[in-house]
């Protein structure tokens, strides 16, 4: 297992590997839980201990496609990812790949999408949970009436993620409404 730490306008981000896979972006500085591979919660600070800070190919990718990202290239990923979750867990993180740049859904939108009408409080904790940050675009889940709530990089973060993609949404040009 590999990481990574790359500088972004979010802060330091750690973006972490294994057999050529993506297993997490975060933001390096804030601790938080994490999934191990049977689905149960486990500290961040436990989750890659013996990983070896490199760059590898995979890391040198995820890390090209963040800056692109950032400066409103582009507008989707091309990587592979093995995030560790729940089955549940999995299929939100799916349809949360499934919204489209600029845009977002609301929590019982995505409970819709994954065949659970009723679970919009289980897909905020599939959220909380998720691993790859951006990529696997949590931040586009807003509430019910369009508030921003929920994001574990901190509000402050989500809404810098969406005003991002919504400067460089097809028909805009950063910095115009």
């Amino acid at each position: 297992m590999y990481q990574y730490f790359m500088d972004s306008p979010l802060g330091r981000l750690r973006l972490v590997e294994n057999e050529g896979y993506i297993k997490e972006i975060s933001q390096a500085d804030l601790p938080a839980a994490r999934l191990n591979s049977e689905g149960k919660i486990i500290k961040a600070t436990e989750t890659f201990v013996e990983a070896v800070t490199e760059k590898t190919e995979s890391l040198e990718v995820a890390e090209r496609q963040l800056r692109e990202y950032f400066a409103g290239i582009r507008k989707s990923f091309d990587l592979l990812l093995k995030p560790d979750g729940t089955a549940f867990f999995q299929s939100v993180w799916k349809a949360l790949r499934d919204i489209p740049y600029g845009e977002t859904r609301t929590y019982g939108d995505i409970a819709k999408a994954v065949g659970k009408p009723k679970a919009a409080r289980a897909v905020g904790m599939a959220n909380h949970h998720n691993p790859i940050m951006i990529v696997i675009p949590c931040h586009r889940v807003i509430g019910a009436k369009g508030q921003l709530v929920g994001y574990a990089g901190g509000l402050d973060v989500k809404q810098r993620l969406l005003d991002l993609e919504a400067n460089h949404t097809a028909g805009k040009t950063a910095g115009k409404e």
